[in-house]
């Protein structure tokens, strides 16, 4: 085939080459031309393979290389590349014509001094640091379960997908999602304008203000990331009345950002994880606090019920506390009938001797002058304020009676439901009531019962007793089927009762 492109076509001078052919050229080129060099940049994006290589960009404020250095000469190396570190590498410059690009071959590198882009950071930190903007003290707490959450990322990219889905397990909540670009030029200016256009929305209104910001971006080297370093994002931050979570790049990855920010993630979704519980475990801990309650409820009512028993048991007996009484009043009222004897006896005989001593005149005149004496009183004294005195005593006298006869009416109550119910429970326990069902009572020698056909049989006369009566039995008429007559039947006629056996 290679004779075909040997000769040109007819028409053209410029000879033909082959893919391939143009690819070895130029790389020949390059090493012939180059051979070994050193060059100077900055360290951009690292990457270490699965297969041990690292590959990594040496950069300046215009132009990227791309380096490599193979697994066998990662260990001759003084310094291993890291991003943002100043360096001077050795190698050779060839091409990959599989793909069109060159690359530089690095088996040497030295430290030549801090990046542009990182002396440019620790500026701007200090900067920031030294107005304030890090202290503690003026990070607001994140709310426990916030209503609604906005998350300034970009909508296409695999951030707000691993948010929704992380919130949505654990426990889901509105999302509002404020579209920007997350690296190149303008993500510094959309992103603070997004934190800013948060906070000037009104609370409860047509477009709710969410209660919690996230700010998230995947993981990407310090130019990708260069866009949340910026001065404008950190101040907006700052500023912002609004808890805000910083979830931007991966653990290893930081930005001015995650300095002024209420919260920092290690990666977006630590950032869901953050912003609100596990709706399960909450479910848990409230059934958890609910039976303790519950328990605890029924601790305190048993506690009381014991102390009120155990007071209970201390306190006096109603019928001890009245048993003194009740003696008292026994023993004045047997005294009582010979007090009144003896007082009318002793009254009865001071009459006697006072009749004696008087005559019928000076008795005369002292019934006048006492009867005068009384007429005088009587006509300085009213009756209406001892009358209605006692009309009050007798209708008190009259309720106390009402009250005494309703007592005892009920105390009678008591006492006869209480004999009603001992009588139904001596019915249940009775055996008769067995006997009502068809059973029999059999006894031999008086009122020994007998429970064996054994000791039925060495018995003399037997008795059985049934629900109706009872029926005396001998064994010779048991044996020609006749019975005695019934003796005393309990209840009901039995003359026409049948033999036994």
């Amino acid at each position: 085939m290679s004779d075909l492109f040997d000769d040109p076509i007819p028409g053209q001078n410029a000879p033909e080459f082959t893919v391939s052919e143009i690819s070895g050229e130029v790389k020949r080129t390059l090493e012939g031309t180059f051979g070994r060099i050193r060059v100077r940049g900055e360290v951009g994006r690292v990457f270490k393979a699965r297969s041990g290589h690292l590959y990594y960009d040496i950069k300046d404020d215009r132009s990227v290389l791309a380096c490599t250095t193979w697994k066998g000469q990662i260990s001759g190396l003084s310094v291993v590349p890291e991003e943002g570190l100043e360096v001077v590498v050795t190698g050779r410059l060839t091409a990959f014509g599989a793909q069109s690009k060159y690359n530089m071959n690095v088996d040497e590198v030295a430290v030549a001094g801090q990046g542009a882009l990182m002396a440019l950071l620790e500026k701007r930190k200090k900067q920031l640091e030294a107005e304030g903007l890090f202290a503690p003290e003026r990070k607001k707490p994140l709310p426990y379960l916030p209503h609604i959450i906005g998350v300034v990322t970009s909508p296409s990219g695999a951030v707000i997908r691993d948010i929704l889905h992380r919130l949505r397990d654990r426990f889901p909540r509105k999302v509002l999602v404020w579209p920007v670009a997350v690296q190149g030029k303008t993500c510094a200016p959309e992103v603070a304008r997004a934190i800013e256009g948060f906070n000037r929305l009104t609370p409860g209104g047509a477009l709710p203000r969410p209660d919690l910001i996230i700010v998230a971006r995947g993981g990407g080297s310090i130019e990708d990331l260069w866009g949340f370093n910026e001065e404008i994002v950190a101040r907006a931050a700052a500023a912002s009345q609004i808890p805000l979570i910083s979830a931007v790049g991966h653990e290893t990855d930081t930005t001015l950002i995650d300095f002024v920010s209420d919260r920092r993630a290690p990666t977006p979704t630590a950032a869901a994880e953050l912003a609100v519980p596990v709706r399960l475990e909450l479910m848990a801990w409230a059934e958890n606090q609910g039976a303790r309650l519950t328990r605890a409820a029924g601790q305190a009512v048993q506690l009381r019920r014991q102390r009120l028993n155990d007071l209970a048991r201390a306190l006096p007996k109603p019928d001890t506390l009245l048993e003194t009484p009740r003696q008292r009043l026994d023993r004045i009222s047997d005294r009582l009938p010979g007090a009144l004897i003896s007082g009318v006896q002793r009254r009865r005989v001071h009459l006697s001797e006072t009749a004696a001593s008087l005559r019928p005149a000076t008795l005369r005149q002292l019934v006048e002058g006492r009867r005068n004496r009384l007429q005088n009183l009587s006509s300085r004294l009213s009756l209406r304020p001892i009358q209605r005195e006692m009309a009050a005593q007798k209708d008190a006298l009259a309720r106390l009676a009402q009250r005494l006869d309703a007592a005892q009416a009920a105390r009678i109550d008591r006492q006869r439901q209480s004999l009603a119910a001992s009588g139904r429970q001596l019915e249940i326990l009775s055996y008769k009531a067995t006997l009502g069902r068809g059973y029999a009572v059999v006894r031999a020698g008086g009122d020994v019962v007998t429970t064996r056909a054994a000791a039925a049989a060495a018995a003399g006369p037997l008795q059985v007793e049934f629900a109706d009566g009872t029926l005396d039995v001998t064994r010779e008429a048991a044996q020609t089927g006749a019975a005695t007559a019934p003796d005393k039947p309990s209840g009901g006629d039995r003359g026409d009762q049948g033999s036994l056996f």
